[in-house]
């Protein structure tokens, strides 16, 4: 009798945090680089939904997959629930991280999320209770991704043949350049079944006569941030080598609370709980320590000692940790340069140019960025472009919003662009989604007035409910209770002015909210 071998059941992780500093002034803190879109494989999509499908993309009929695990900042949930609609079909459950507290807290948060995952009587379905996670960040681009799905089920295969569940497999990337700005890994010669090498130690960011010797040696690839293992075996190294990450994130999971947004689940773990957890990579915490006490220099190893595993990617992968990044992986004209949105250049060399509100002019510039926004502008050598975050250190110290938000916010039922202010007035022109509405809310110190531009508003303003159309408006007086809604099935737009002494967006009483935030 013949036993037909069930797929490998694998969960998906996608670590959706950080703020993308390097590249200001696109990526900004409420609107950061993984919802960008700059590069890689679909210049319509952003870097997040890149990322998604390429991970997707693994699934064979020995791989079975199941819901994509989105670990990403409560501040940035609807910006990812509204680009993860666009991959129509995609399933997620997205883990809210009340604050950032670095990779290891947010990969525990998905391994107990799998492993929480309920059993049945069907063998397939028990299996998915400890599957093996994929884990990949969601800001990097790759440029070939066949080698990439190749690469990640080659990991897969590794992890799947280890009956103990001790193995951990990494992807390393093949070094083009003496790169001082990644960290390394050291693998063994000698290559597995499954195209994987033993690792025999991880290297911190080396000098450049360092990263120059790595690079002539062969042995020494770059470190993705890409990891597969089961869900378990994360959770007992955790507790091995971090038992203090382990407890807390397990704390703050337990007192989680869960809701549903139509196909996606939001799982909330503890503010307060999850707050006092540790702030730690994954590296650090965990997989660093697996690998040195899988590596004793006479070859034994203790039965309780997990196995590192790295399959090499050749897969044009690059992390865009800066705006030089950015160039090198953009397509460049036959003078190497980038540009984006309205330009034009004139004897312009080697440089990256991108437009996003108006036309932007370049003549006889050689290794620059320029970056335009609607309220910012970046010029800078392309060779010190890491440097940028120096200028956001600055607007932080200023306490300037150019740090956090662009002029144009999107929100959970659309977007509002400040178009004007000034001294006790702020005009803005809003766009509210089809079937969505603001909260129920008054301000203490600004009125405003409506006046719609295109689609139909609903608007409560105080004991009435209005319905209004183009080129009708409405007056919400100051200390007014009030709601704007779009109850049709295109976009409705509005212009609003404010007036009054504050107009601050912290200026907002909520009294009832669809999305949580009264």
């Amino acid at each position: 009798m013949t036993i037909e071998r069930l797929p490998t059941s694998v969960a998906p992780v996608i670590l959706c945090g950080g703020s993308g500093t390097r590249l200001w002034p696109l990526s900004r803190s409420g609107f950061p680089k993984q919802f960008l879109v700059l590069s890689g494989d679909d210049s319509s999509q952003s870097l997040f939904q890149q990322a998604i499908t390429r991970i997707n993309a693994i699934a064979s009929p020995e791989i079975k997959l199941g819901s994509t695990l989105i670990v990403t900042n409560e501040e940035h949930r609807f910006l990812a629930l509204d680009q993860i609609r666009e991959l129509k079909g995609m399933q997620a459950t997205f883990l809210l991280e009340p604050v950032g507290r670095n990779t290891a807290p947010a990969l525990s948060l998905a391994a107990l999320q799998a492993v929480t995952a309920k059993g049945a009587e069907d063998q397939s379905q028990q299996e998915s209770a400890d599957p093996i996670l994929v884990i990949t960040p969601a800001d990097q681009t790759v440029q070939n991704p066949a080698a990439f799905v190749n690469a990640l089920q080659d990991c897969v295969a590794v992890v799947a043949a280890d009956q103990d569940n001790k193995t951990i497999a990494i992807l390393g990337i093949t070094p083009t350049a003496p790169e001082t700005g990644y960290g390394y890994i050291q693998r063994n010669s000698a290559r597995g079944k499954n195209n994987e090498f033993a690792v025999a130690q991880f290297v911190e960011k080396p000098d450049t006569k360092t990263a120059q010797a790595y690079l002539a040696d062969g042995n020494y690839l770059w470190n993705s941030g890409m990891f597969v293992l089961r869900a378990s075996t994360w959770l007992v190294a955790l507790e091995q080598y971090r038992p203090d990450i382990a407890s807390a994130t397990k704390a703050a999971w337990n007192a989680k609370t869960t809701d549903q947004s139509g196909e996606v689940t939001f799982v909330r773990p503890d503010k307060v709980l999850f707050t006092a957890v540790p702030s730690e990579s994954i590296d650090y915490a965990v997989i660093e320590k697996c690998a040195a006490s899988a590596s004793n220099l006479n070859g034994s190893k203790d039965d309780d000692a997990f196995t590192v595993k790295m399959v090499e990617l050749d897969a044009g992968w690059n992390d865009l940790g800066a705006w030089d990044a950015v160039w090198q992986v953009g397509n460049k004209d036959g003078e190497g340069n980038v540009t984006s949105g309205d330009t034009l250049i004139s004897n312009t060399t080697n440089s990256l140019v991108h437009a996003s509100s108006r036309l932007v002019s370049a003549v006889g510039i050689d290794n620059l960025v320029i970056i335009e926004t609607a309220d910012a502008v970046l010029v800078a050598d392309r060779a010190n472009s890491q440097d940028v975050k120096s200028i956001v250190s600055q607007l932080e110290a200023q306490k300037r919003e150019e740090k956090n938000l662009h002029r144009k916010v999107a929100r959970p039922w659309g977007w509002y662009d400040s178009v004007d202010e000034g001294e006790r007035f702020k005009v803005k022109r809003i766009q509210v989604k089809p079937g969505a509405s603001l909260s129920l809310q008054m301000h203490h110190h600004r009125a405003e007035h409506w006046i719609v531009v295109k689609g139909v508003a609903e608007i409560t303003n105080g004991d009435q409910v209005l319905t209004l159309t183009e080129n009708q408006s409405t007056y919400i007086p100051q200390g007014q209770t009030h709601r704007l809604a779009n109850p049709g099935k295109e976009p409705l737009e509005i212009i609003e002015v404010q007036s009054g002494s504050y107009l601050g967006e912290d200026d907002i009483v909520r009294f009832e909210d669809t999305y949580g935030r009264s």
